[in-house]
């Protein structure tokens, strides 16, 4: 049965546009040039290109410039699609052709087609409410996209906040109940130091405390907006007091805290501010990545590894392997941060790749950013929640690697000298010896300080092992 469908014309001329849908003609234009990928853009996109247009109907009936009737009908069909509703309207392929016209005018379409429904008339007349002429009043696609960009990452800032606030604060508490395991510390996987599982648990928050201040502080610059700029940034076809007011307009219905940028022609010109955020989205990535390759690390075995702590079982491991569980939580996590350094390569290339006062790469830019944001957040609660809160320690495997790690005998340089520590510790691993046993067995100190030398706890603090300054022998 053939799809009904209605007449559409554009500078181009006629199409058939199927008669169910909100787009029109370019937005179907668009889709058929760009069958690429299957994506479509993110909802927090769509949101903020659409809190862009109610903004700037709302800011042309302040100032006359647009009709109150049509500006109202414009207002109501985007308070209906920031309610949820008409989201499959919005078609365009994520790899489309530069800028985001066609995402621009995706929205425009469905706007006025909506507007005009609302007034009484048909899909497709784009009259009264028109998509170039009233929802896109005043606006070029040249500030929308990055306006919308700002917008977006930063109404999805709050959640990524939150969920990685969750994971420090775990983290700390981990490291609280964690403060009596002392283990082996480890630098290039061989022995090292002791150090206890708390310290390294409190190291890891810390990790995540500092990457989520940059983050944070990184987003600060997207606060600017350029919306105003129109075509090129100088603000043709714009009313002078237009951009204070979308922007009074937008911190009013996102409850964002944004800013008029003062150089619209360099907001336009660069998408450095996209680009420096999504780097620091990036380093959170690799920091988050690290601990959830420490994580498998220490919980390799049971029998066969480190088995220094437990994580929860989740999921079983193997189709094949009866009983084997895998660290599943961490090993997601793991591809998530690869993912996000993959977007972020993308995203500088495409920053890089502006030219003179536009930057075209701007739709991939986006997808990218945003992407980056929702995996973070969403893998970050999952990583939290359902394998960090329940992550159990494994004390006696802790204690056994500890005491055979050939490390210790660093504690007996102070003592002996490094030259001798360093023999004592070739003898342990090729004798398979204890370096306390041996030291006893040697005679190396006298028995009422190998105790206070050898005391594992004490090596985890600042100091000097069996005294404030040893007692080497002059050579």
């Amino acid at each position: 049965m053939a799809t009904a469908t209605r007449t559409e014309k554009d500078p181009l001329g006629t199409k058939e546009v199927p008669a169910a849908a909100l787009y029109g003609v370019q937005t179907l234009r668009a889709a058929e040039n760009f069958p690429i990928s299957g994506l479509r853009p993110l909802p927090a996109f769509v949101l903020a290109t659409v809190w862009i247009k109610k903004a700037a109907a709302l800011t042309h009936t302040e100032t006359g410039r647009l009709d109150a009737r049509l500006a109202d009908a414009i207002i109501r069909a985007a308070d209906e699609v920031i309610a949820g509703e008409h989201r499959e309207q919005f078609v365009v392929d994520v790899f489309q052709a530069g800028a985001g016209t066609s995402h621009n005018m995706n929205v425009n379409e469905v706007l006025a087609n909506r507007a005009n429904e609302l007034l009484g008339a048909k899909r497709g007349a784009y009259a009264p409410v028109h998509p170039n002429d009233h929802v896109n009043m005043a606006q070029s696609t040249n500030d929308v996209i990055p306006t919308a960009i700002r917008l977006a990452c930063l109404a999805q800032l709050q959640l990524l906040v939150d969920a990685f606030t969750a994971m420090r604060d775990t983290l700390r508490r981990k490291g609280d109940q964690f403060d009596t395991v002392v283990k082996s510390g480890r630098t290039h996987l061989q022995d090292a130091m002791p150090i206890r599982l708390g310290q390294e648990f409190h190291a890891y928050a810390g990790s995540i405390d500092r990457g989520l201040r940059r983050v944070t502080e990184a987003a600060d610059y997207l606060r600017d907006l350029g919306i105003g700029g129109s075509a090129v940034g100088t603000g043709v076809n714009v009313e002078p007091e237009y951009p204070e007011k979308m922007v009074k307009h937008l911190r009013a219905m996102t409850r964002l805290d944004v800013r008029a940028g003062k150089d619209r022609v360099q907001l336009m010109q660069s998408m450095g501010d996209a680009a420096g955020f999504s780097a620091q989205l990036r380093v959170l990535a690799l920091d988050v990545s690290k601990i959830a390759s420490d994580l498998r690390l220490m919980a390799s075995g049971p029998r066969t590894g480190l088995d220094e702590i437990r994580l929860p079982a989740v999921q079983p491991g193997s189709s094949i392997m009866p009983g084997k569980i895998n660290p599943s939580i961490p090993e997601m996590v793991n591809q998530v941060c690869f993912q996000v350094v993959g977007n972020d390569a993308c995203v500088a290339v495409s920053a890089e790749h502006g030219q003179l006062e536009l930057n075209v790469m701007m739709p991939v830019i986006a997808y990218n950013v945003l992407l980056s944001m929702q995996i973070l957040t969403t893998s970050c609660t999952v990583f939290t929640e359902r394998c960090i809160a329940d992550i159990e320690a494994n004390p006696e495997m802790a204690a056994y690697w500890l005491e055979r790690s050939a490390a210790l005998a660093t504690a007996l340089a102070p003592q002996i000298g490094y030259a001798a520590a360093a023999e004592l510790s070739k003898r342990s691993v090729k004798e398979n010896v204890l370096i306390r046993d041996l030291v006893k067995r040697e005679g190396v100190l006298p028995p009422d300080q190998i105790d206070e030398v050898l005391d594992l706890r004490k090596m985890t603090e600042i100091g000097v092992p069996g005294g404030k300054h040893g007692a080497v022998a002059a050579g």
